[in-house]
């Protein structure tokens, strides 16, 4: 009779993150990692084990806290089972979640991961003098930490701006997971749905396909000019942006910037309008402002499925998928992006603190794309397991 064992998501995806285990196999003899401490903050979810067990194969000590809301307790159970430190649990309460930053800093980790620029910003105020530098995974991280090259003076590697991660992860894999999350919230069709989609870079364009794909008419929006022209030759209405709120069934943002969708924008929205987020803050869509402004005579929340429904005096009703977080990794089971996607990705962010590791780099890589041998190497890497 055959065996038979009961396993989790976490061993799912780590068998399914081929390349992360190649370079497991090659960190469990090269150790370049040794005797280093690697703090990260990045979402807690089982993706992000197969990462951290790998750095451990190099020899490294971990500490590990999320980003808001996105933190999974199945993993923090996991990875403290496993011998990992852990700071903090799920929170949406962005002053309990600097805490744990600074709990974290006050360990004092030689390599930081960061994901949306929470530690490095920190560092920037409190620096310490160990600390060789490290990566930030996003763009919106990257936004934060430009203006602060000088403050930190370290080498820090952004991931975003790996062409790998702008296409295999950004394009394809947001703009899947953020369709699919739409699905598992909702469970209503999108056919025929007016989609406008705000912001139109790697990730909208994703998000704008994949919706299209799924037979809905899809509006984009983007400040830039050039931009828009690319989506208009795409094949994508590009209205005013007053007109694609107001026509909008559902309206998605994935831009990186804060108050894309605000209470100005209350009297243009169509009744039953889902507002969903896809960007890596909480704050692309104001809820809390646009909830202050509607003064709802009502608030329908539906337990389990991460949905708000405000209903206003005049009759119309707006929805408010995961209350503005990002929706892929909030509400009801979060999967985030695709497993292949993130192997990837992790992938530059193993080779990427390899690098820092190393000490070969200084301050003039302080906020600067990945080297292009990582890129080669990691495409090289994937194509070999993967033809």
């Amino acid at each position: 009779m055959a065996r038979q064992h009961q396993l989790s998501r976490i061993e799912w995806v780590a068998d399914s993150c081929r390349l992360l285990n190649a370079i497991a196999e090659e960190f469990s003899r090269t150790k370049p990692f040794q005797g280093l401490t690697i703090g990260t903050a990045i979402h807690l979810e089982p993706k992000t084990v197969a990462l951290l067990m790998t750095l451990r194969k190099g020899g490294a000590n971990l500490v590990a806290t999320g980003n808001l809301n996105s933190t999974q307790p199945a993993t923090v159970e996991y990875l403290k089972r496993h011998g990992i430190a852990v700071i903090g649990e799920q929170s949406t309460d962005a002053r309990v979640h600097r805490g744990f930053i600074d709990t974290l800093l006050d360990r004092q980790p030689d390599l930081l991961l960061d994901n949306g620029a929470d530690l490095f910003a920190r560092v920037a105020e409190r620096p310490y003098k160990n600390l060789l530098g490290g990566t930030e995974e996003t763009t919106s991280g990257r936004r934060r930490l430009a203006p602060m090259r000088e403050a930190i003076a370290l080498p820090i590697l952004v991931i975003n701006d790996s062409p790998i991660k702008q296409f295999a992860e950004n394009r394809h894999a947001v703009g899947q997971s953020l369709f699919e999350s739409y699905m598992r919230f909702t469970n209503r069709s999108t056919n025929g749905k007016r989609v406008s989609v705000f912001g139109y870079g790697a990730c909208g364009k994703g998000t704008a396909g994949c919706f299209r794909s799924a037979f809905s008419n899809v509006s984009v929006v983007d400040v830039d000019p050039v931009t828009a022209l690319e989506a208009h030759l795409d094949g994508f209405s590009t209205p005013p942006r007053s007109d694609a709120i107001a026509s909008a069934d559902v309206i998605v943002t994935v831009t990186g910037f804060a108050n894309i969708i605000t209470a100005a924008d209350l009297p243009m929205f169509k009744d039953g309008v889902m507002l969903i987020n896809g960007g890596h803050f909480p704050t692309e869509i104001d809820v809390d402002g646009i909830k202050s402004a509607a003064g709802p005579k009502a608030v329908d929340t539906y337990a389990g499925d991460g949905i708000e429904t405000l209903l206003l005096d005049d009759g119309r009703k707006i929805h408010i998928l995961g209350r503005g977080h990002m929706a892929n990794l909030a509400g009801p089971r979060p999967l985030g992006n695709s497993i292949e996607s993130m192997d990837l990705g992790f992938a530059l962010q193993a080779r990427c603190l390899e690098r820092v590791a190393g000490g070969k780099l200084d301050h003039t890589s302080c906020v600067v794309p990945v080297p292009a041998d990582i890129d080669a190497q990691v495409a090289s890497g994937y194509l070999d397991l993967n033809r």
